[in-house]
This record gives structure tokens, C-alpha cells and sequence, in this order.
């Protein structure tokens, strides 16, 4: 509810001006869940806050959705032959919520380089079922896992190859490379108390996906290009996680590779539509954590990863008079349409993002 009230307090400062009184388009900044879209120049700052929330539901091997007793009776337990292993895994995940509050800013000491920071927040949680025994399809229980914390910290500048657009001129293109690390300032040594197939309730330290941050110094570079026609704007940017040596705890997250193409239209100075398509690699994990066992399918560092293609519609208001002068709200929301993984593993259901912007 309160982000619908303050679309509609922005909706209605830009509605109830008869001129535009300030020169600033709603479609200027990429949609909101694009990174590191823009520069800006000398002496310019802006803050951001973005929220996004993602859903996870059932399971994928490949493409093929697969049941927890499929699983259970047939994927084999890496761990079998240590105490309490049995031969098969015998916890399923079946659904899972990621919250992650992402805070950031922008500073441009001079025009060829912006200054970039940025801070999250995140909260996680997995549902599972574990099944009885060493053998068979009969449920014990269920159980859920909720770790929460401060991620990694991304540090880096965004350099403008082509320069800051100027929407009035024939300048209507922009091209940025940035250059930046993300300071591995997230924990990676979650817990959380889990049910065994035994009924036991341990505290155990929880699988990779499910910890907060990477534990790595990993590069995150990006190209953007955006151009704009008339009430069409284009764009595309490549971004990349690059990871670099191994954790503390005897493991690294594998490379992420991601390219995402949008188009938006802009029927009015105030608001643009937009609609994207983003492709995104995986690599697994490499390596292990000796405290991260169990028959559970997220332990096994073989099964993560993978690749994936989303659909992604949104919506970019900006205020263009008064107090909302210059403050930027954007929406977006989208489903993936293909994935292949290396599973079994969760399978993506739905995201949504919302983030404010405002440049000074």
C-alpha cells in the first residue's frame, strides 16, 4: 500500500502541472532493476534505494520439473558412507523468498568518471520437506531456514565513453563501461536448526545458496549502451560477476554472466513503459565447505548453477514540479520463461522490484 501511495502522490504532482518545469525524462535512467545504467557529471550526486523480492517454487533437473519423491528415491546422496548418510537425498527444498534491500550512490568528481557504492541488505527463506528414514517416500516433517544480514559491499566508477546524453541535442546515445569490486563483507557462516530424516534437530551451518554473501573479492564489470528515438528508447548492457580465489570456508560461487536488452516508450515527460528480456549463466560452485553436508540436495555444490531467461515489464515515473521535482520511482516485475539447470535444483517463479532515485 505505501508504495502505491507514493506512485500516486508522484502520478499527481506531474498530472497537475500545466508545463513542464524541469528538464528531466522518466525514461533517461534505464528500468529500475538495470545497474549501473548511467554516468553523471562533474560535482553531480545521487542516492538510490532499491527492493527486490524473488520466489522460488518446485524443482528443476535440466528443464524438466521433477517431484521431492523423484528425487528422494533416485538422486544419490554425495555423502553417503559418512555417519547418519543415507544412500539417497531425503530433504527437498520445495519453496523459497529472497528480500534484499539495496542501497546505493552515485558521485562524479569530475565528467569522465562517477563514483559508485552500493549496500544490501538481504533475508532469505527455504521451505523443506524431509522424508523418514534411509528409503521410501513417507514425510517426517517440515522445517524452515531464515538467515538474514548485511551482503557484500560493491565499490567502483562508471566510466561514459560516448558522454552524458543531451536529450535536446542530436546527442541521443550514451555508451559507460564500469569497473568495480564487490568486498566480500557478507556472512558465509549462517545457521539455522533443520530436521534429519532421523527426526533429530541439529543446528547446522546452512547450504551455499542460503548464506549472505560470497566470501570472495569478485570483479563486476558492465558495458551499457542506450539510445533514444523520438518516444523510444533502446538499451543493453552486459554485466558480469567474476569471482577471484576461494573463501574462508574452502569455496567460491561460480561466474555470472548476464545480457539484458530493453525498449521503452515514453508517452508523456513524466513516465515511460518499458519491457525487457535478460539472459543470465551460472557456473557452479567450486570446491566445498567441509561443515556444509547433509542429503539435501543444496549441499551438493554440483547442483547449482545454471542458465536462465526472464521477461521483465516495469514502469519509470519521475517527478517533473514541486517537491517531487527530480525524484525518479521505478516498478518492475517479471517471470522467467526458460531455464535449464543444473539440478535438481529450485526453480525460479516470479521477481518483483522497486527502487527511488534522485540526483542533486
Amino acid at each position: 500500500m505505501k508504495y502505491l501511495l507514493c506512485a500516486g502522490a508522484l502520478v499527481g504532482a506531474c498530472l497537475s502541472t500545466p508545463t513542464l518545469a524541469h528538464d528531466v525524462m522518466a525514461d533517461d535512467h534505464a528500468p529500475i532493476g538495470v545497474m549501473a545504467d548511467h554516468a553523471h557529471k562533474k560535482s553531480e550526486v545521487m542516492f538510490s534505494i532499491r527492493h527486490m523480492h524473488m520466489e522460488m517454487s518446485g524443482n528443476q533437473i535440466g528443464t524438466d520439473s521433477v517431484s521431492p519423491e523423484q528425487i528422494v528415491t533416485t538422486i544419490p546422496n554425495r555423502f553417503f558412507g559418512a555417519p547418519g548418510q543415507p544412500p539417497t537425498l531425503r530433504i527437498v527444498p520445495t519453496s523459497m523468498r529472497t528480500d534484499m534491500t539495496m542501497v546505493g550512490a552515485m558521485y562524479a568528481p569530475t565528467d569522465w568518471v562517477t563514483l559508485v557504492a552500493m549496500g544490501s541488505y538481504v533475508e532469505k527463506e527455504m521451505d523443506h520437506v524431509t522424508f523418514a528414514g534411509g528409503a521410501g517416500t513417507n514425510v517426517r516433517g517440515n522445517f524452515t531456514t531464515n538467515p538474514k544480514g548485511f551482503g557484500d559491499i560493491t565499490f567502483g566508477g562508471i566510466f561514459p565513453i560516448l558522454g552524458v546524453a543531451d536529450r535536446k541535442s542530436d546527442e541521443q546515445r550514451e555508451l559507460n563501461v564500469r569497473a568495480a569490486v564487490s568486498i566480500p563483507t557478507g556472512s558465509t557462516s549462517e545457521t539455522a536448526t533443520i530436521l534429519t530424516p532421523m527426526g533429530g534437530e541439529p543446528s547446522v551451518r546452512v547450504p551455499y545458496m542460503m548464506q549472505i554473501g560470497s566470501g570472495t573479492w569478485d570483479l563486476k564489470p558492465s558495458v551499457t549502451y542506450k539510445s533514444w528515438h523520438g518516444a523510444i528508447g533502446l538499451g543493453s548492457q552486459y554485466a558480469g560477476t567474476i569471482r577471484t580465489g576461494t573463501n574462508d570456508q574452502g569455496y567460491r560461487f561460480g561466474d555470472v554472466h548476464e545480457l539484458t536488452t530493453w525498449i521503452s516508450y515514453g508517452p508523456a515527460q513524466w513516465i515511460s513503459l518499458s519491457g525487457r528480456i535478460k539472459g543470465r549463466a551460472t557456473s557452479p560452485v567450486e570446491g566445498i565447505d567441509p561443515m556444509v553436508m547433509g542429503p539435501v540436495q543444496t549441499a551438493n555444490p554440483d547442483f547449482q548453477g545454471g542458465e536462465r531467461v526472464d521477461l521483465i515489464g516495469g514502469i519509470n515515473l519521475v517527478g517533473t514540479h514541486g517537491p517531487l521535482a527530480g525524484h525518479r520511482l521505478g516498478f518492475e516485475f517479471g517471470a522467467p520463461v526458460y531455464q535449464d539447470l543444473n539440478g535438481p535444483q529450485m526453480t525460479g517463479d516470479w521477481m518483483f522490484t522497486i527502487g527511488w532515485q534522485k540526483a542533486f
